[in-house]
């Protein structure tokens, strides 16, 4: 049994030490809309009514969120930093 991509956001969740504001906000920076609401449901025990799997799609904006939280936004081609 691996890990589920519920398990990878809640780990890194506690690791960066984010609240569900900061993670709204690191999807908004990759025009991924995701509320506080669908975040809960998310975090829930997997036996809990409401739990809801957390998809490829949302984890994956949720990383491209954020490398460009952690690290900035990539400059565009021809561009110094």
């Amino acid at each position: 049994m691996g890990l589920t991509n519920n398990d990878i956001l809640k780990k890194l969740r506690v690791a960066h030490k984010l609240r569900d504001t900061d993670i709204v906000e690191i999807c908004a920076l990759v025009d991924f809309k995701v509320s506080k609401g669908e975040l809960g449901a998310l975090f829930r025990n997997e036996e809990h009514e409401k739990y809801v799997e957390c998809g490829d799609q949302i984890l994956r904006n949720f990383l491209n969120g954020l490398v460009i939280h952690l690290r900035g936004p990539m400059p565009k081609k021809g561009e110094k930093k």
